[in-house]
């Protein structure tokens, strides 16, 4: 996650530098402590925060769990790991819906800070989970701020009440209780209300907010905050909670590139849970907020919770038993690729899944390389291909890997490795779908599979004698002199570049499991 993208790196490297120590003394202890306490500070957490949390650390990590543990090191990083998930709430907490519906939900927050983007965000997700949602369109100072939420509304699939203009006509008090009673007579069994905001924290924005929930006796008033403004971040929060009082807290922008830390004060000072994290600009970009997954992203511990449940969002469970199949069955075509890659767009920024995986922040440099772009050019070649060739790639010639490159506007040398490629992942899933180790080209041998190229003596000569069978007269002049080959290079099907690394043990015994090979 980009906004704790440096509070991440400075712990990461704390962490690295502890677990060299077999043994923890208390100038060890100190020494992470003060590294912690300089990386909070960096990234704008607020004082207080900062001075209760490494205090905690300390304390603890003075103490008898770390000191009798078998991995002290380790022991610290928990230690850690469970102190940020306190300031970051605790526990998660979802929306309390109102017994009698409609269940009302207001929006307050500062200019610019992401109410209206939000608004529509949390319509489309509550329609995804069967409810009738109604957008109130109380914003009526910040120019055309009601065409922006109608414009949202329709993105995001929503009804919306907006009676009035806006641009300073219209009562926001009145809109907001008018639209309560349209949702009760019309059926909506959630109401949300979209305020006005200013640029800084004045008594008339209070009053207004203030008003509107008496009139309308929200359930829940949620703070939207930009996770990029800084220290300014808990001076705001606290001027809200004593203007309206909010229920919960929404972290915008988590995807900017600021420090973000104050960001992690606000459920801390306030007392009030964070609710969601929105992470992107499209309307799926929005995630329920869980501080213990949030604090392993920071720890670069990964969030292969968050990951699973989007793929199981995006993925039908049939359709995988059923690709799951063809795998195992050498069934596995190009056909059967694009509809995977459909799937996978659907879960949005191969980039930002990577990121949840563990240990990704030591390759951030690969991670900011890789194109999220190179999907729709493999996309493109296999559209270009006719549905025989998709079937069966072996047909392709030159002529028509020519038409393809032209078709796709891309180089005949870019389908070549796209097949090539497409070929050797399908024979690697097959072995792995029947519970075989891969033999991963360019990656060396495999834990306990021998060097790479062994083989018997007889197996040898019989392949020095009858020499190079390629189609490529100089690959196979070089193979018959003897003369290394170049590898392709990139990753799978073409996407990306980089070093490719042999997966390990517990990787290859999840991805058995997958297939029902445990």
């Amino acid at each position: 996650m980009a906004t704790f993208g440096t509070l991440s790196d400075r712990l990461t490297e704390t962490f690295r530098n502890l677990r060299t120590k077999g043994k923890l003394t208390a100038a060890d202890v100190d020494g992470t402590v003060r590294e912690i306490r300089r990386a909070l500070l960096d990234a704008d957490v607020a004082l207080v925060v900062v001075k209760d949390f490494t205090a905690k650390v300390r304390e603890r990590a003075l103490g008898d769990e770390v000191s009798k543990a078998l991995n002290p090191a380790q022991q610290v990083v928990q230690i850690v790991n469970e102190e940020l998930v306190a300031i970051l709430g605790g526990e998660q907490r979802r929306l309390q819906f109102a017994k009698t519906a409609p269940t009302v939900i207001m929006l307050a927050g500062l200019q610019g800070s992401g109410k209206t983007t939000f608004a529509g965000k949390l319509a489309k997700q509550l329609e995804s989970e069967g409810h009738t949602p109604l957008l109130v369109a109380a914003d009526l100072q910040r120019p055309n701020a009601v065409n922006q939420l109608q414009v949202v509304a329709e993105q995001a699939g929503a009804t919306i009440y907006a009676p009035e203009p806006g641009n300073g006509v219209g009562d926001p008090v009145k809109v907001s209780r008018d639209g309560v009673e349209h949702a009760r007579r019309h059926q909506h069994d959630v109401v949300i209300i979209d305020t006005a905001g200013r640029l800084g924290v004045d008594a008339e924005l209070m009053k207004q907010a203030s008003d509107i929930r008496k009139a309308t006796n929200p359930d829940e008033v949620l703070f939207v905050i930009d996770a990029m403004i800084g220290q300014d971040a808990v001076n705001t929060a606290k001027a809200f909670q004593e203007g309206v009082d909010f229920t919960g807290v929404v972290l915008s922008k988590l995807d900017g590139d600021a420090r973000g830390g104050a960001a992690l004060s606000v459920a801390s000072v306030t007392g009030r849970p964070i609710l969601f994290a929105s992470t992107g600009e499209r309307l799926e970009d929005l995630e329920p907020f869980h501080p213990d997954r949030m604090a392993s992203r920071i720890l670069d511990l990964g969030d292969i919770l968050t990951l699973i449940e989007q793929a199981q969002q995006a993925f039908d469970e049939e359709e995988a038993m059923k690709m799951a199949e063809k795998l195992a069955t050498e069934q596995f075509t190009l056909e059967d690729f694009l509809d995977q890659l459909q799937q996978m767009k659907k879960m949005g920024s191969m980039k930002k899944m990577l990121g949840m995986l563990p240990g990704m922040g030591q390759m951030k440099q690969q991670l900011e390389d890789f194109d999220d772009r190179e999907i729709d050019r493999t996309e493109a070649i296999i559209r270009s291909m006719t549905p025989g060739e998709r079937r069966n790639p072996k047909v392709l010639n030159g002529s028509r890997r020519l038409r393809i490159a032209r078709g796709s506007g891309m180089t005949v040398t870019d389908v070549n490795q796209l097949v090539q490629r497409f070929e050797q992942a399908a024979k690697m899933m097959k072995t792995v779908a029947r519970g075989g180790t891969p033999n991963i080209p360019g990656m060396g041998a495999m834990p306990g599979m021998g060097r790479p190229g062994a083989s018997s003596k007889r197996g040898k000569k019989g392949k020095a004698a009858s020499g190079s069978r390629s189609g490529n007269p100089a690959k196979r002049a070089a193979e018959n002199a003897g003369l290394p080959t170049a590898q392709p290079t990139g990753s799978g099907f073409g996407l990306g570049g980089g070093a490719a690394q042999a997966p390990s043990e517990a990787d290859l015994a999840e991805i058995q499991k997958l297939f029902g090979k445990g």
